[in-house]
């Protein structure tokens, strides 16, 4: 496999999985606050979610707070022809961390989560190397 199939493969992992985040939280907040609810226009204020459809909300929340850096820095690293290791880690990482984090969240595991995140995020900061790396030479 190229590194370009790698990158944009591991992008459209990364979709998927931000899918999958949009589900589950859809999901177990319908299962909370009922399909009534969810079919309906939820104009009504209610009390935030709680539990685990709370923490797959939170879930979601948050890895669309990340997703738009890595998939910039993908889609730079492809329209630019930077493919290197740090490409490649950067990928793997971020994958890695979001999907270990998504799991480690809806259950309440803390501190283990929170490095799944900081995974994620060098695998961010990995793709910019790259790119900044790619710049300067």
């Amino acid at each position: 496999m190229s590194s370009t199939s790698l990158e944009l493969l591991g992008l459209a992992a990364a979709a998927a999985l931000g899918l999958l985040h949009i589900v589950l939280a859809s999901h177990s907040a319908s299962f909370q606050r009922g399909y009534r609810w969810t079919a309906g226009p939820r104009d009504e204020s209610l009390p935030p979610l709680t539990g685990v459809a709370g923490r797959l909300a939170r879930a979601s929340s948050n890895y669309l707070e990340t997703f738009p850096f890595f998939a910039a820095g993908t889609l730079a690293a492809i329209a630019m022809g930077v493919h290197s290791p740090w490409t490649r880690w950067g990928v793997i990482l971020y994958l890695v961390g979001r999907a270990t984090y998504l799991p480690l969240y809806a259950f309440g595991v803390v501190l283990v989560r929170s490095m799944a995140w900081n995974v994620a995020l060098a695998g961010i900061v990995s793709m910019y190397v790259a790119l900044f790396a790619w710049l300067q030479r």
